[in-house]
C-alpha cells in the first residue's frame, strides 16, 4: 500500500458525519454508524484509493469488519484530519473473497 495513504489514515483525528449520510447507511442497508467506525479498529483492514469515483476530492474503500464479525464495504474520504463515510454496506462474494484471502494470510493493507 502507498505510504502517503498509510499516513493519512493513521493521523486521521475522528471521523466526521453530516445529516445525510448519518441515517443513510442505516436506512439502505442496516449499517450503524457504530459499526463504520469499528472496522477501521480491526485487523485485518484492507483500503485502497477509489481512482473510478474520486473527483474534486479523493475517495477511499476499505473492507473490514466489526468487533461482531459482521464484514464491512466502506466508501470513504478525508476532510480536516477526519474520516467522512459515504456509504457503507455488507460485502458482496467478490470482496468477501479478496477479504479472506487477506485473513488467509494474516496481511492487512494498511
Amino acid at each position: 500500500m502507498d505510504k502517503n495513504l498509510k499516513q493519512l489514515i493513521y493521523s486521521a483525528k475522528g471521523f466526521e458525519w453530516n445529516g445525510g449520510n448519518e441515517n443513510k447507511n442505516w436506512i439502505k442497508h442496516g449499517v450503524s454508524i457504530s459499526e463504520c467506525e469499528q472496522i477501521f479498529f480491526n485487523l485485518p483492514f484492507v483500503v485502497n484509493i477509489d481512482y473510478k469515483h474520486s473527483g474534486i476530492e479523493d475517495r477511499f474503500y476499505a473492507l473490514g469488519h466489526t468487533d461482531l464479525g459482521r464484514e464491512l464495504f466502506i466508501v470513504f474520504t478525508t476532510r480536516n484530519s477526519k474520516v467522512r463515510v459515504i456509504s457503507a454496506r455488507d460485502m458482496s462474494k467478490k470482496e468477501k473473497k479478496l477479504y479472506e484471502e487477506f485473513k488467509d494470510e494474516k496481511n492487512t493493507n494498511i
